[in-house]
């Protein structure tokens, strides 16, 4: 699917301003080469961010990367007509790829020195905001960078998690894929294969109905938000893992992954207790699950994602992002309720290649 943007609030981000002037003596009915660049650059630009965030798991340093794609890209047009490219599309992804790649650097020297649990920037992407017209390859797309698939795909390392992306998520032939790192068709394959196999082993594949995933989600926020530690204890799983992502700005959360369902329900129940005032709950999809965010008044608190088990009727996982810094994208719907804005914050994983 291409993106559904407006062209302007593509290039106000990564690029010029819609009204570029003509060349003389154009074609009316024909744009000149910058506004045909910035086009192709805004058509392709949701499939972009789809890619780099799934490599980075981070909105600000995939923004970062678009514009520095957007550069790229630009430069390339005014050096060389964009008639010499063959297909823009490959171009454009294997510009961001790269890009995303170099950057990788960065974010893991941030990582080694990051106070307490890192957690993956919540991606705000209520499905019903925009249809899809393959359901069945956006839920499975939908499911790939989920907030647990990216807490995972940390794990591997930077050609492992774009090959990854680039075959799993978005379906690129492994000799595509090559051309786009700059390798063999058969070293891709033998990234593809080691990646596959640490997801497999860290990540079952399996998809609770969506109307088990909502009712155990509010059944979680009601028990932890009311510090209820019985009703705790019997929503959430015996082997299960809390992240609590405060980026130490917030002294309560815990600086470590508690394990067990004891612990777990003890350091929630007082969690809940040391809020100094009820947040607003908003019911939300984040990173195509079923989430709660909370706010006190306009200001986003906290995004809760709920991992369940196979059968879907306890909590394996929670999620639990506080860090300001990466809630600044996250903006109040209805109270209580999904909500279904005019188009998604950022873009959702695009249905088509």
């Amino acid at each position: 699917m291409a993106a559904t943007h407006d062209e302007s609030a593509a290039t106000d981000r990564a690029g010029p301003a819609q009204d570029t002037p003509r060349t003389p003596g154009a074609d009316p009915g024909q744009a000149d080469p910058v506004h045909h660049a910035t086009r192709l650059f805004a058509d392709h630009r949701e499939l972009l961010f789809s890619v780099v965030y799934n490599m980075l798991g981070s909105v600000a340093d995939t923004e970062d990367v678009l514009q520095e794609t957007w550069l790229s890209w630009s430069g390339k047009n005014r050096r060389a007509p964009l008639a010499e490219i063959g297909n823009p599309r490959a171009y454009l992804v294997r510009i961001a790829v790269n890009h995303a790649l170099a950057r990788q650097a960065a974010v893991a020297s941030r990582r080694e020195t990051y106070l307490g649990c890192r957690l993956p920037e919540p991606l705000i992407t209520d499905a019903a905001a925009r249809p899809s017209p393959d359901t069945a390859e956006h839920a499975a797309r939908t499911d790939s960078v989920s907030m647990a698939m990216l807490v995972v795909l940390e794990t591997l390392t930077p050609l492992e998690r774009a090959v990854f992306v680039l075959h799993e998520v978005f379906g690129y032939p492994h000799t595509e894929i090559a051309g786009v790192l700059d390798r063999t068709p058969a070293s891709v394959r033998q990234l593809a294969h080691r990646a596959r196999a640490h997801i497999r082993a860290r990540r079952p594949r399996y998809r609770a109905h969506p109307r088990v995933r909502r009712e155990a989600t509010e059944r979680f926020v009601a028990a932890a938000l009311g510090g209820d530690i019985g009703a705790l204890m019997e929503i959430l799983a015996p082997d299960v893992t809390v992240w609590i992502d405060s980026g130490g700005a917030r002294r309560a959360a815990g600086l470590r992954p508690v394990h067990g369902r004891e612990k777990a329900a003890r350091m929630l129940a007082g969690y809940a207790t040391r809020r100094t005032e009820d947040p607003d709950i908003h019911y939300r999809r984040v990173n195509g699950d079923d989430a709660a965010v909370l706010f006190t008044g306009d200001t986003p608190y906290a995004v809760m994602v709920m991992d369940l088990t196979p059968d879907g009727d306890r909590v394996s996982g929670v999620y639990l992002v506080t860090d300001p810094a990466k809630l600044t994208h996250v903006h109040p719907g209805e109270p209580g309720e999904n909500t279904t804005p005019d188009r998604p914050e950022h873009p959702q994983p695009p249905t088509t290649r």
